[in-house]
């Protein structure tokens, strides 16, 4: 009888977490999922570029519950599929005030050339244009549009581009810090700041390389769009600052309004009838397209951010970190490979760099893709520099922006020795190794050793050398040539493509054709994302539980008959189904 008593508690007590706990994070969850209200027969699109901008929606599914924040591939991609749907007839764009990452405006600038072309509207909205970033960019981004309109009174300040660094070294010395570092070779500058108190010359000349070409394309660009003269438009723009009004005038915008005028012409040119329909509502509607059924597949793999070894393990499911695992991004390569409907693969990168093993350990899964036949193509975003580019070197073709930062081919290892500012404080460290005295090179109370530094010195070398064998081998150019353009220079993707070291220019679409056409494929395809984490495997981490677990709470969750928790759960079955090959209806259209 005791035994019964306290076998009931144990039920009452797990049946009271299923009906207050697991239903309220089920519940959470749902209320971000609900489904949008419909596309009307005449809408405008509002797209605000304002809010936070990444280039790739998280990894972890989990994250866009309350995410405030876009990505430029689900903008690119959005809008795609707009320009197809005869109900979107306009689209209105509010611009930041600040700058646009490079890369990033290439490729949105690209996706409104696109909707444009299919004789759609474009209207872009601006409250001022500041100093502050790659903000040239963000005036071609505008410029790209059919009017660019500016707040009454508003600053237009497009002057040119600028960047400031902080350089450490005298602080540093004032304080008994050293900065112990070895750097291949001379424009490999991450560390300069730590190591001098003024650019060097390579230093400077990188800077002012990269940042002349990254101006240069935003102003021909901004300047064929408006259909002006490089030259002239380049001599109006560094004469200013000047208001609204003034720019108006000098046909560097087209009209002065405040974004409710902006709002009011762009219904007035969907039509009678029309509507403001979200970006992020239209985003969330059913994307099936029924007539791409036996269609040929390619699969997207993602990496944005520092590269390193292991998987995303974040104790916070609903917090992203723009990091790139290697064991996750390979894992989603060799998952591609296995595919059997998968023909090719385009691999978006959008990366500065990170380590070499797990740069390599990427570069294995690209190597197996292209072994299996299935060809590899790089789209890269602001960034596919240092191990970005590593990753994408032996692809089967980079196609990279205009203005994407890449190359940057080199290395830089080392430490901190404050050792003699803790001395100061009178804080004094002390040091016990067995074995090798390169055991303890890298401790933080003193410099390297003669012997030590020698013993870096080659490991770094050999590092560098196998970065270029991998250049060497995936561009089909001869070692000496590498090693002539690498020394870990930054190029943009202009620079690049005279180099050797990318294949095109181009966005997102244009690698898609890329990987299309060395596939031997004719005709649309299918876009299949190589998911890294489903919602399952997220509400696992969430809860703490196993898979068996999870299922239990989902099936508690059916009993208890919430509505939208059983939407949520429908569409947990459905990943886990995608995720296993099985084939999923699609939901029923709204009407």
């Amino acid at each position: 009888m005791k035994q019964f008593i306290i076998t009931m508690a144990g039920v009452f007590a797990g049946l009271m977490i299923f009906m207050i706990g697991v239903p309220f994070v089920l519940v959470a969850m749902a209320a971000g999922a609900a489904r949008p209200a419909p596309v009307p027969a005449h809408a405008v699109l509002t797209l605000d570029l304002r809010q936070p901008l990444t280039d790739q929606d998280p990894a972890n599914p989990l994250v866009s519950l309350g995410r405030r924040s876009l990505s430029v591939m689900s903008v690119v991609e959005t809008l795609h599929r707009a320009q197809d749907d005869d109900r979107v007839k306009v689209l209105l764009v509010r611009l930041p005030e600040a700058g646009i990452e490079p890369g990033a405006a290439d490729e949105l600038r690209l996706a409104l050339k696109r909707f444009r072309a299919q004789g759609k509207k474009v209207i872009v909205h601006s409250q001022g244009l500041y100093p502050s970033g790659m903000v040239a960019s963000t005036y071609m981004l505008g410029a790209s549009g059919d009017e660019l309109w500016m707040q009454p009174g508003s600053s237009f300040q497009v002057t040119g581009v600028a960047g400031e660094d902080l350089f450490f070294k005298r602080f540093f010395d004032k304080y008994g810090i050293k900065a112990d570092y070895e750097q291949r070779y001379e424009y490999k500058n991450a560390v300069n700041p730590y190591l001098y108190d003024d650019y060097t010359p390579a230093h400077r000349e990188s800077n002012l390389s990269w940042m002349g070409s990254v101006y240069a394309n935003a102003l021909g660009a901004a300047a064929a769009d408006r259909k002006k003269d490089p030259a002239v438009l380049r001599t109006t723009l560094e004469a200013g600052p000047y208001l609204a009004e003034d720019a108006m005038k000098l046909g560097l915008i087209d009209k002065v309004g405040q974004v409710k005028e902006a709002e009011t012409a762009a219904l007035a040119a969907a039509g009678s009838g029309g509507d403001l329909i979200e970006f992020g509502d239209y985003a969330r509607q059913r994307k099936e397209r029924p007539h791409l059924d036996g269609a040929a597949t390619l699969a997207i793999v993602q990496a944005e951010g520092p590269i390193m070894t292991g998987k995303d393990g974040s104790s916070n499911p609903f917090q992203g970190s723009a990091t790139v695992y290697s064991d996750d991004v390979s894992e989603a390569i060799y998952r591609a490979v296995k595919d059997k409907d998968v023909r090719a693969i385009v691999f978006r990168v959008n990366s500065p760099g990170g380590s070499d093993t797990a740069s390599e350990q990427i570069l294995a899964a690209v190597r197996a893709a292209k072994a299996a036949r299935k060809p590899v193509v790089v789209s890269m975003g602001t960034y596919g520099a240092s191990g970005g580019y590593w990753i994408a070197s032996e692809a089967s073709a980079i196609v990279a922006e205009p203005s994407t930062l890449t190359g940057s081919i080199g290395v830089f290892g080392g430490k901190f020795v404050v050792g003699p500012a803790l001395a100061r404080f009178g804080v004094d460290i002390r040091e016990t190794d067995v074995g090798s005295s390169y055991a303890g090179a890298f401790g933080m109370g003193r410099e390297f050793s003669p012997q030590e530094r020698a013993a870096f010195a080659g490991w770094m070398d050999r590092i560098y050398a196998n970065f270029i064998a991998r250049v060497s081998t995936g561009r089909k150019l001869p070692e000496d040539r590498v090693r002539e353009i690498a020394r870990g220079r930054v190029w943009t993707g202009v620079q690049a493509r005279e180099l050797g070291l990318v294949d095109e220019i181009g966005g997102f679409y244009q690698a898609v054709d890329k990987a299309k056409q060395l596939a031997g494929i004719t005709g649309e395809v299918k876009l299949k994302r190589m998911e890294q984490g489903s919602p399952l495997e997220a509400l696992q981490k969430v809860l703490g539980v196993s898979g068996t677990s999870v299922r239990t709470l989902a099936a508690a969750a059916w009993v208890f008959g919430d509505p939208k928790a059983q939407g949520l759960l429908d569409d947990l079955v459905s990943a886990r189904l995608r995720a296993q090959g099985a084939t999923v209806l699609a939901p029923t259209p709204l009407h």
